[in-house]
């Protein structure tokens, strides 16, 4: 995958604010979400920090790490509800994904994982979650991302 520099350089293509649009099934159409994605700690870490104008959906906060060495990533999920959870990541500048197979800092009830793709000033992405340890994958809902400015 390349070194820690190398994955934090990828990283920028996230860089700025974006309106979020969610496919929820069964759920009427609502207003856009606003996403921000913004370096931080002297550009170690990458922060996306969601608002969802909808009552009840909980605004989150992520905290994108690399490691130094490896260029790994790992997504530090946290949101209104106080659930914690800790996603592994890949990401190569245009394939974003997100997996989290095992208990963390909140019970794993479900496994899920997201997959999106960056195409310029848009990025298309599905939630998945298998309920259970060998149920079967299953769309949750999609995501889609809308670069302002």
């Amino acid at each position: 995958m390349g070194g820690g520099a190398e994955a934090l350089e990828r990283l920028g293509v996230l860089v700025g604010e974006w309106e979020v649009e969610a496919d929820l099934p069964g759920a009427a159409e609502g207003p856009a979400a606003r996403c921000v994605f913004s370096w931080d700690l002297d550009g170690r870490f990458l922060v996306q920090r969601t608002e969802i104008p909808v009552p009840g959906a909980p605004d989150s906060m992520a905290v994108i790490a690399v490691d130094p060495e490896s260029g790994a990533y790992t997504y530090h999920y946290f949101d209104t509800r106080g659930v914690v959870r800790t996603y592994g990541m890949t990401f190569d500048g245009t394939e974003w994904r997100l997996l989290r197979e095992k208990a963390d800092f909140s019970a794993l009830s479900f496994r899920q994982r997201f997959a999106g793709r960056v195409e310029g000033d848009v990025i298309r992405g599905v939630w998945e979650l298998a309920k259970g340890e060998s149920a079967d994958w299953e769309r949750d809902f999609g995501l889609v991302y809308r670069r302002r400015g």
